[in-house]
């Protein structure tokens, strides 16, 4: 036991005492049958500290995953809604004036005009997809602070855009469905220069041998339209990205090819594309994205998503969601000119 004494000293030095504690006697150190300091084995499992997880934290913000560009639509200057899920094709007529003339004379009834329309035909495609969750499967996400539901809304949308985009590039086959790259009534893509390193590809080209590639794309066009267009008209170069970065080289008076087209065509509009980089090579299109008012090309759909009733199961729920697409109708195929091997 302790005196007074010696407690208030250690107190002063902060060991607190309790008062009827026994620590140890004296000649109890000498008994081994009395050492309880020690002992020879856990009975427990011996481990590590604290669970893992108590030190674990979820970062409450969800980084989405990035998914390759939409830009087909940018290209035709934006969607447009013909008809709705109903529609099961689409005639536009194509009119085209005719007549001739006579020498006049007061009493001559010579010579006259007329009209001639031609019906194209397109037909769209209907498609569908299935969200389907389950009240546990919602609660459990829950757990984690991951709205399911939301999420769920979220892959249909993607998904959704996703194959409508690709329909605008490539149409749908077993229908006269077609996309920008596939349109049968496209005329034949010319072939580029050659360059000074060998072969048609921009990989090594100069600056002026890129430039010289879409003035012999722009000079096609203009045949191709009959002298109609010209250099200050508005125009769209549509090409891969990886392509339309090389539109940055510099000619030897350091002068990027991009400002060099610029200033040549000041109506010229760039647009960065990944499915002109097709199975078949690197694809360059140059459009007329309107004439006479008119768009060249239409990227079409009948309705982007249609919401169906909740179907309400004993602990699930579906929902069916629809839309449609007409693919990218090239309404005049004289405005579009393709090089294919760039």
């Amino acid at each position: 036991m302790r005196d007074n004494n010696e407690r208030r000293l250690l107190a002063e030095n902060g060991v607190i005492m309790l008062d009827n504690a026994v620590y140890a006697l004296d000649g109890w150190g000498g008994d081994y049958q009395m050492a309880l300091d020690a002992q020879p084995q856990l009975v427990t499992t011996l481990n590590q500290g604290i669970p893992a997880f108590l030190a674990q934290i979820v970062d409450p913000v969800v980084l989405e995953v990035v998914l390759q560009p939409l830009r087909i639509a940018d290209v035709a200057g934006g969607e447009v809604m013909k008809g709705d899920w109903l529609s099961q094709s689409m005639l536009m007529p194509l009119a085209e004036s005719a007549g001739h003339v006579v020498t006049y004379g007061d009493y001559d009834m010579g010579g006259t005009v007329d009209f001639n329309v031609e019906w194209v035909s397109r037909q769209p495609w209907h498609y569908q997809t299935i969200k389907r969750t389950g009240e546990k499967q919602i609660g459990h996400w829950g757990l984690a602070a991951i709205d399911a539901n939301a999420r769920m809304d979220t892959s249909v949308a993607q998904t959704f855009n996703r194959i409508r985009n690709r329909s605008y590039a490539y149409g749908v086959l077993g229908l006269q469905n077609y996309g920008i790259l596939n349109d049968p009534s496209l005329s034949t893509p010319i072939v580029p220069n050659t360059k000074a390193g060998g072969g048609t590809s921009w990989a090594n080209a100069t600056a002026i041998e890129i430039y010289n590639d879409v003035l012999k794309l722009f000079t096609a066009l203009q045949v191709q339209m009959g002298g109609n267009l010209t250099r200050n008209d508005e125009l769209v170069l549509a090409l891969s990205p990886e392509k339309e970065a090389a539109l940055s080289n510099v000619s030897p008076f350091n002068v990027p090819t991009r400002t060099t087209l610029m200033e040549n065509f000041p109506g010229l509009r760039i647009e960065p594309v990944p499915e002109y980089d097709t199975a078949a090579g690197q694809v360059m299109q140059l459009i007329v994205p309107q004439w006479d008012g008119q768009q060249t090309v239409w990227t079409a759909f009948t309705e982007k998503m249609r919401a169906h009733p909740v179907v309400q199961e004993l602990s699930a729920w579906s929902q069916k969601f629809s839309g449609g697409t007409w693919g990218s109708i090239i309404r005049r195929p004289i405005a579009v000119k393709q090089m294919l091997g760039i």
